[in-house]
């Protein structure tokens, strides 16, 4: 079904009142009749008020242009999309449609491909800690969430996992070689992602539902309801809310969603309860994601509780703010002082310059390929209290209730990064997934990003394999595709070998470099700016470290100093080694 035109758009917004009380339904039944997510945070405030603490929805964030890189808008692009229609179409929705001269390949063979020389090439790397993956995807849903387009409208349902090309379903297909294939109607359900409503642009963006800055919504959420809801609202001590029926030796769990009691038991029978609630939806995805949002929900807690101490006429609001802002601060220096060198190696420097000052100026948004190019996945073992074996693998959120968070940290905190081409050993399930969500969201090729950051674009076999430093990579991928042109940005971008010392190729390091920056320096809350934090506050949040907070917050006895390092179990030091955040500065 194609979306309807603009007239009929606005023809159904003219015969709503735009009243107050209406204003939520009116951006629901725009958005059902277009397949498009309306921007929920129309009504902008003409002033923005003065305040020591960010919104939760980013709004006013940039006091210039209200709405900059606030929650449910679109991504803004480095480089122009390429759909095959010009405008929405994703590359490969007509399969015998030529690009460049040849057909894509579809998606999944394109991963089964690649897979089976990565399957071959599996390392351990010896300098990079597993916990390096795992903190990426965190900070990746703190930033970006691209949410599927509503399968239902007011002219009819659809089914996506009936595997026929409908809008909105990019169903990803089986060729007849794959072992899964049958009669050609195989796939894997695709539903393509939300974009922005809009009566002006008929070029299709994509909307991001998180606030595109650093500032812990994946915790705290990304609008103001989710936000109340994640309190705890029976007392006023700026406290989260946490789980009632179960705890962690001695600490707390996330609390349960109740809304949503059979989606966890669904994939574990063993499971008789709903799944946990956060910030972010997505805390469920895997249990090192729960384990990690459990243990911010704990330090959120932790630091309201010293607060109370040191000012005990503070208000619950008062107390909240005063953690939250903390946290997204703690948040930033992880990522910038800690995460991000182990990512982008000897290149940091370059990519990323020391911090100078705000600027208005500077667009915060996230770019459309950001969430295309970081994509992470993860199984997690189980170790003991000595950091031992236990045979087991945590493959459910539910596996923290039975087990508790610290099985599944330890094994972040030991093991190191497994260095194959498919990112840590993604699925090729995964694998295809992303590849058909960057067609669905029109990022352009492997060589256009290439030359976007400077870097040589290879014309033929020989270049290639020089690039990736892989002839049998280079032919598998020309075979596949025709011509190096056609290479999909998810594929040549974790194809790359790392930079020195690094996590990442060079084309990755590039837009991380250039993506970052921007949520840095158009941050007018990054905790560097001068009128955020006092010096004394500043050098505070500069000595936390990950290791730190799960020591406070959890019942594991010894850490590595750095997490994001390889390390071996004889260098891990006590945890009564790690003081915890001095909090002096905010006594008022």
């Amino acid at each position: 079904m194609n979306s309807p035109p603009i007239c009929a758009v606005l023809l159904l917004a003219s015969l709503l009142i735009p009243t107050a009380s209406s204003q939520e339904e009116q951006n629901e039944m725009i958005s059902q009749m277009t397949e498009c997510v309306s921007n929920v945070n129309q009504d902008l405030p003409k002033v923005c008020d003065l305040t020591p603490y960010r919104s939760i929805t980013g709004v006013c964030n940039n006091r210039k242009k209200t709405n900059l890189g606030a929650s449910n808008t679109g991504f803004t692009r480095f480089l122009m999309p390429e759909y095959e229609d010009k405008n929405s179409l994703p590359r490969g929705w007509t399969a015998d449609l030529p690009i460049n001269g040849f057909t894509l390949p579809l998606a999944h063979d394109v991963s089964n491909e690649v897979a089976k020389i990565s399957k071959r090439s599996i390392i351990e790397d010896s300098r990079i800690g597993r916990m390096v993956i795992q903190f990426g995807q965190f900070v990746e849903h703190d930033i970006t969430f691209s949410p599927p387009t509503p399968t239902s409208s007011f002219l009819e349902d659809v089914d996506c996992n009936r595997c026929v090309k409908t809008h909105p379903c990019f169903p990803i297909m089986f060729s007849p070689s794959d072992p899964r294939y049958i009669n050609g109607t195989e796939c894997i359900p695709f539903i393509r992602s939300a974009s922005v409503c809009s009566q002006t642009n008929p070029v299709r963006e994509q909307v991001n539902m998180q606030t595109s800055y650093l500032d812990g919504s994946q915790i705290y959420g990304s609008d103001n309801n989710l936000a109340n809801l994640l309190r705890n609202n029976t007392n006023q001590l700026g406290l989260l809310a946490v789980n009632q029926n179960f705890s962690d030796h001695g600490f707390a769990f996330l609390p349960f969603d109740e809304n949503a009691t059979d989606q966890c038991s669904m994939v574990d029978p063993s499971v008789k309860g709903p799944c946990f609630t956060a910030g972010d939806s997505r805390v469920n995805k895997q249990p090192m994601l729960t384990a990690l949002h459990t243990l911010f929900m704990r330090e959120h807690n932790r630091l309201v509780t010293e607060l109370h101490e040191l000012n005990p006429n503070w208000t619950g609001e008062k107390l909240y703010q005063e953690a939250r802002k903390i946290m997204g601060a703690v948040l930033q220096k992880v990522t910038y002082k800690d995460w991000l060198p182990r990512m982008l190696g000897n290149e940091i420097s370059k990519e990323l310059p020391p911090y100078t000052s705000y600027d208005e100026d500077v667009n915060p948004a996230v770019a459309n390929v950001f969430p295309i190019a970081f994509r992470t996945g993860h199984i997690s073992n189980l170790l003991a209290e000595d950091y031992s074996p236990t045979n087991e693998t945590s493959v459910t959120p539910w596996s923290t209730v039975k087990d508790g968070i610290d099985p599944v940290l330890r094994d972040s905190l030991l093991n190191k990064v497994r260095q194959n081409l498919l990112v840590n050993g993604i699925r090729t399930d995964l694998m295809s997934f992303i590849i058909q969500r960057g067609r669905d969201h029109g990022i352009p090729g492997y060589n256009d990003w290439r030359r976007f950051c400077g870097l040589s674009a290879p014309n033929n076999l020989d270049e290639l394999a020089d690039v990736l430093m892989n002839r049998e990579l280079a032919e598998k991928l020309i075979n596949l595709y025709g011509t190096v042109e056609n290479i999909d940005m998810s594929v040549g971008g974790i194809s790359e070998p790392p930079v020195a010392n690094g996590r990442i190729g060079k084309s990755l390091t590039c837009l991380f470099g250039k993506q970052f920056r921007r949520l840095r320096d158009g941050d007018s809350y990054y905790y560097e700016h001068s009128s955020v934090f006092s010096s004394a506050q500043r050098r505070s949040i500069e000595s936390v470290t990950l290791a730190q907070i799960i020591c406070a917050n959890t019942n594991i006895k010894k850490v590595p100093p750095n997490v994001f390092m390889a390390n071996d179990y004889s260098d891990f030091m006590e945890c009564s080694n790690f003081p915890v955040m001095d909090l002096t500065p905010w006594k008022a």
